[in-house]
């Protein structure tokens, strides 16, 4: 029964080692496009001894596929020396993944990005310990020095100018974690405790703070005590100069655009030049209506006849224009050749119509042309 009981304690052991290992870790998802910029919002005061500040974030919840806004707040360390090493996101090759934050004895790598109030991409300088107690640096960290009296001032200079909120990829803060910060994560770690856990769940239900939402700007960026979502020192971020637009097609982002094909008026797809095939071998193609006449010579096609070309020759029944002279018909004798062909039949007796006709003469003048004309006698000599 003992080695039974020894056998479960250490299974459990090892699963929480290996769920504590995993919490500082990677977060199994990619997220095809990145996380939104930081805002920039105040500290709100510290609101009292013992609390450390632990900047908000971006987090992305699966259920409806956004970012949301994790707001920054002062908690209550869980042990005395311990730090907050923050979460970020990180490039992995085929997509954006998830680092958990922790505390820890030292402040491990968070990507190099600037949360600032201490956390300027390298470290903390927003206090430290001394023995039992953490003193603030009032240069980086907002308190009320009349309440707290263990502070110190030293000014700290912030070479970290974007607002960029991951590491690595595509515009993402170009640094590697130094030999010390690598041997950070083999020390000994604590999660995240109830109450950051407990602050994440009350923003990842709270759709103001989703990016789709607010473009960037959450409405609460900050609280003075972790959950506090409602309460009277709520910080609000500052609006921001472009917006934060989440992609439409978010699938496409890891797929190869392929160009569209360009269109014609009628809307169907232009055929490039240099995959037409042979003028030679080309079929004929029937003309379209509202389509230009392509002015290119036919090309010789085989076995093809050839077009019949008109003879103006006059057809059957069918009276011959004036000025279109007369041929003659096989088998026929030749006939003398005149300077005007006779007219067809129609056309004569048109032309018969139009000759002047005599004028009408009386009996008398009738007899009197008919008659020949008598010699004139010459008178006798």
């Amino acid at each position: 029964m003992r080695i039974t009981s020894s056998i479960r304690s250490m299974l459990f052991a090892v699963v929480l080692l290996a769920l504590s290992a995993a919490a500082f870790g990677q977060i199994g998802i990619a997220i095809s496009f990145a996380p939104p910029e930081m805002p920039v919002y105040e500290q709100p005061l510290c609101p009292g001894d013992g609390y450390l500040w632990t900047p908000g974030y971006w987090a992305y919840a699966n259920d409806f596929d956004d970012y949301y806004w994790v707001p920054g707040t002062w908690v209550m360390a869980p042990e005395v020396g311990y730090l907050w090493t923050p979460a970020y996101w990180g490039w992995g090759g085929n997509g954006y993944f998830f680092y958990e934050g922790y505390w820890g004895p030292q402040v491990g790598f968070y990507g190099g990005i600037n949360y600032g109030y201490g956390y300027f991409g390298d470290g903390f300088q927003g206090g430290r310990w001394q023995g039992s107690q953490f003193y603030y640096n009032r240069s980086a960290s907002n308190v009320n020095i009349t309440n707290i009296h263990n502070v110190y001032n030293t000014t700290v200079i912030n070479t970290t100018v974007n607002r960029v909120s991951y590491n690595g990829g595509n515009g993402g803060i170009n640094r590697r974690p130094t030999p010390q910060e690598e041997a950070v994560v083999h020390e000994r770690h604590i999660p995240a405790i109830a109450a950051q856990t407990q602050h994440l769940q009350a923003a990842r239900a709270m759709p103001d703070l989703r990016a789709s939402v607010n473009h960037g700007a959450p409405p609460i960026a900050a609280t003075p005590k972790p959950g506090a979502l409602n309460d009277r020192g709520v910080v609000r971020a500052r609006p921001t100069v472009t917006p934060y637009n989440r992609p439409v097609d978010r699938a496409a982002t890891q797929s190869v655009n392929t160009p569209a094909r360009p269109q014609t008026n009628e809307g169907r797809p232009v055929r490039p030049t240099l995959n037409n095939p042979p003028e030679s071998n080309r079929p004929e193609q029937t003309q379209l209506p509202g389509r230009q006449p392509n002015n290119r010579p036919d090309p010789p096609v085989p076995n093809r006849q050839p077009a019949v070309q008109p003879t103006h020759q006059p057809e059957p029944n069918r009276p011959e224009h004036t000025t279109r002279p007369q041929t003659t018909p096989p088998n026929e004798p030749m006939q003398p050749q005149h300077t005007l062909p006779p007219p067809a039949d129609a056309q004569r007796a048109a032309h018969e119509q139009q000759r002047p006709q005599p004028e009408a003469r009386t009996p008398d003048e009738k007899k009197h042309q008919a008659d020949p004309p008598k010699k004139e006698e010459r008178p006798q000599q």
